[in-house]
């Protein structure tokens, strides 16, 4: 794994190894410390957004690996936010330093960073994916239900970053998944493509109450992202009218039904203070398992510099990737339209390098 961008880049076995790592990192920092892993390596920790528990777990799970740590402020910091080329960026830092890790706004830009930095690039969350914090999220279930597999995971809340990766991670993973959103905050197109081949194991839905019903793990996020007061926080205010998480909803899900949350909540709008004070245990060990995931990652990462075997296994896994999209999307094609991907979507998935 020389890149982590989105779990679409992961496969079911190293889902699972990450898992396996992260639980074995965490019963030795338990127990007293890890080994020095990271001893003489760096890591660039560059931020275009503001971020608790990304930033503070990455610093110190590098320290506590014996690495260096260095925060930047990528919008104030950086000659990128002064209109340097990212290209430019990614070739003087991936010089460096033996990893990256980069929250910021568009994908596309993650991916460009990592096509010419020449080191691993790790994506801390951008608009489209949160590969790490679902990572965190699987790790937490695990822990508390034994496996993954055959569970069912309900989201409830905006089809964004969150929304696509726990599809792909709870897939991955064995678990049946619900996605439920609101019309017009449906997930991105290829993760709805991806979904599409689990067959009934996925169910995108409308109505909260549907998908929570015997549900063993409810995960939320922020839908209101929108500044107080404005006109989007109004729409949105009023678009997901119902998809609150509370102690009525939840009364359809298992009775020792889960919570999480990826932090930070909103109570009140997404997640009752209830619901949320219920659940404080999980959402918080949640938000502690990024640590122990993430180091996981940060020493793979150290591990693929010592080889250019994955440059070429990359370029390798992508044609294959893009072939078996197109093979797929040319004999589903009706019931992917039926599915509701518009044939320009479909079209641009197959010619892209998306999941």
């Amino acid at each position: 794994m020389k890149h982590l961008l989105k779990m679409s880049a992961l496969t079911p076995a190293e889902v699972a190894h990450i898992l396996d790592v992260a639980d074995e990192l965490k019963a030795q920092q338990k127990a007293g410390g890890t080994e020095p892993l990271l001893k003489g390596k760096s890591v660039a920790l560059m931020f275009s957004k503001n971020s608790t528990r990304t930033r503070t777990s990455f610093e110190v799970g590098v320290y506590q690996l014996g690495g260096l740590g260095n925060y930047m402020n990528a919008a104030t910091e950086l000659q990128s936010g002064r209109g340097e080329p990212l290209k430019d960026t990614a070739r003087v830092l991936g010089r460096y330093y033996d990893c990256v890790v980069w929250r910021t706004y568009r994908q596309s830009d993650l991916e460009e960073f990592a096509e010419f930095a020449g080191v691993p690039v790790i994506n801390g969350l951008t608009d489209y994916a949160h590969p790490c914090q679902v990572l965190a999220d699987l790790m937490t279930i695990r822990e508390r239900r034994g496996a993954l597999a055959g569970q069912k995971l309900c989201f409830v809340g905006d089809g964004s970053n969150m929304a696509n990766s726990l599809i792909v991670g709870g897939l991955l993973s064995g678990m049946k998944v619900d996605c439920v959103c609101p019309h017009g905050y449906r997930p991105a197109a290829d993760v709805l493509m991806f979904a599409h081949k689990y067959g009934s194991a996925f169910r995108l839905l409308e109505d909260p109450a549907e998908g929570v019903k015997d549900a063993d793990v409810v995960v939320t996020a922020v839908w209101n992202t929108a500044a107080p007061g404005t006109s989007e926080s109004e729409s949105r205010l009023r678009d997901f009218a119902g998809f609150q998480l509370t102690s009525g909803l939840l009364k359809a899900a298992k009775p020792e039904c889960m919570v999480l949350h990826c932090l930070p909540a909103h109570r009140g709008e997404e997640i009752s203070t209830a619901v949320f004070e219920a659940h404080a245990d999980e959402i918080f060990t949640e938000a502690e398992n990024r640590l122990h995931v993430e180091g996981f990652i940060r020493h793979r990462g150290k591990k693929c510099l010592c080889t250019g075997y994955w440059k070429v296994y990359a370029d390798k896994e992508r044609k294959l990737r893009l072939f078996e999209k197109y093979e797929y999307a040319k004999e589903n094609l009706i019931q992917l339209l039926h599915y509701g991907l518009k044939m320009t979507e479909i079209i641009e998935i197959c010619g892209s390098t998306a999941a």
